[in-house]
């Protein structure tokens, strides 16, 4: 998900594109065997040291793009940044995603469409299509009511990972959600050029 939107971006706008951190905080995933997690400290740090790094090379403006509901505290990173006088942004933000929704034309709300839903696997077919499994047309699940999600885990509420209705997915809608948020990084951009 962060790859495409982060390739998306990069052919739009005239940044520089590092390779991705591909391992983030996925503790909720436990259930499935095969998932790998790193702490939110140490997410923290790798994302202060590249920033750092960056920073000592002459790059003034960082943008995270964030493909993972489960990393809250890169938030934390992007504000502390601000308040040290760094510029650095998170994206998307939780407003842009629902734009971009509305203007892809999806149909499940962003509290139905958790994980694998709609959203992602629209982004998915339109920009990996091998990466989805047969059958996602069929594996809807709707559970809105997690109110002990960070206590017990996703494996709490879905047996195969899906929160969502992936049934309603296309390529099509994936482009336009990715057209979206293109245009609206240009905002982040005016932001950390001020």
């Amino acid at each position: 998900m962060a790859c495409a939107i982060a390739r998306a971006i990069a052919a739009a706008h005239a940044v520089l594109h590092l390779p991705p951190v591909t391992i983030s905080c996925s503790h909720e995933h436990e259930a499935w065997r095969g998932t790998v997690s790193i702490s939110a400290s140490t997410l923290y740090a790798v994302i202060r040291d590249i920033a750092d790094s960056l920073h000592r090379s002459g790059v003034t403006r960082l943008v995270i793009v964030n493909g993972h509901g489960g990393n809250y505290v890169l938030g934390n990173v992007v504000q502390e940044a601000a308040a040290a006088g760094r510029r650095m942004a998170l994206f998307p933000g939780p407003g842009d995603w629902d734009a971009a929704r509305a203007a892809a034309g999806l149909e499940t709300s962003s509290q139905s469409d958790m994980h694998a839903g709609e959203l992602e696997t629209s982004i998915l077919l339109h920009a990996h299509p091998d990466l989805v499994r047969p059958g996602y047309d069929r594996g809807d699940l709707l559970c809105d009511d997690r109110p002990h999600l960070l206590t017990l885990g996703m494996g709490a509420y879905t047996d195969t990972g899906v929160i969502g209705r992936p049934s309603l997915a296309s390529a099509a809608k994936g482009e336009g959600v990715l057209a979206h948020l293109v245009a609206a990084f240009g905002g982040y951009l005016e932001v950390l050029r001020s």
